[in-house]
């Protein structure tokens, strides 16, 4: 299928993408819409093809990977959400015992880029535990389409009882020496936030592009933050003042950063809206958070 450079889709059709992937249109609206931009030679279809997830071709870190003890599936209890919920546990290679991370996907599911995620964390040191939300419904089911349509039938608030499970359960993790981070990923950002302000021992928060927390919920807030956003991201980026003012009325330890140029999702590097400059950036700032407060 024709792929398209990133510089011939227009900002609108990734606009749409954002509507789309967050379920604000269904496919067919998003498919009639995009049409408008397929002109000058550029095809619907090619489009399409640009916007859909290319996991085949971006793994960064594979299971295999000699700088990893290992990385399988494992199930945990998650009494107040799912039961029992997969995830998948990545340890660096190495003795003695490692600082976690929980990684928390988007909205469609432990798919393969946020696999890839969680083993790049234990190649730089970590033991990170990166579970699927979509468990109880039968797992993340092989694509992103089906899996956001999986993740909707959850209440947000109950998928968040899985993350705060898995955060206890790294916890005491034989491996783990006792203090976890969480890094997230747009629904998974929020998930981020909203774990900061719900367990006090967190460690540290780094939340990608992720909505905010209620003013009233910011004072519960102990872990410092790493806030990350993409500048064109307007939908997400409209909560920012009303969060800011509260972290700093409140007096939390936290640093924001507002990648310029660049979309909703810039980390992830399986779709066209991924920004290798921003997203390394990004990641690296992430690390060395990560070791300051968590290692």
């Amino acid at each position: 299928m024709e792929k398209l450079n990133k510089a011939d889709i227009p900002q609108e059709a990734f606009d749409l993408y954002d509507y789309y992937c967050h379920n604000k249109i269904d496919r067919r609206t998003f498919v009639e819409k995009l049409s408008v931009y397929a002109v000058g030679g550029i095809t619907v279809s090619a489009l399409l093809s640009s916007m859909i997830p290319d996991y085949l071709h971006t793994q960064t870190v594979s299971p295999s990977d000699k700088r990893l003890q290992e990385s399988n599936y494992l199930m945990y209890l998650s009494p107040k959400g799912g039961g029992e919920i997969k995830a998948l546990c990545s340890i660096p290679e190495g003795k003695g015992k490692f600082p976690g991370i929980v990684v928390v996907h988007e909205n469609r599911g432990l798919n393969p880029y946020i696999e890839d995620v969680g083993r790049r964390c234990a190649v730089d040191g970590f033991i990170s535990l990166a579970p699927d939300a979509l468990t109880p419904l039968g797992g993340y089911p092989g694509n992103d389409d089906e899996g956001r349509a999986m993740q909707a039938k959850r209440t947000r608030e109950e998928m968040l009882e899985d993350f705060i499970a898995a955060y206890e359960y790294l916890k005491s993790h034989p491996r783990c020496n006792g203090k976890v981070g969480v890094v997230g990923f747009c629904f998974g950002g929020w998930i981020s936030n909203m774990m900061a302000v719900g367990i006090p021992d967190l460690k540290a928060a780094v939340p990608f592009y992720g909505g905010q927390p209620e003013a009233a919920d910011v004072p519960q807030i102990k872990a410092p933050l790493l806030i990350i956003y993409a500048a064109l991201d307007e939908r997400v980026n409209a909560g920012w003042p009303a969060y800011e003012q509260a972290l700093v009325v409140n007096g939390k330890t936290y640093e924001m950063v507002n990648y310029p140029g660049v979309n909703h999702g810039f980390h992830n590097n399986t779709t066209p809206r991924y920004d290798e400059a921003a997203a390394k950036a990004a990641w690296e700032k992430t690390i060395s958070f990560f070791k300051k407060h968590v290692g």
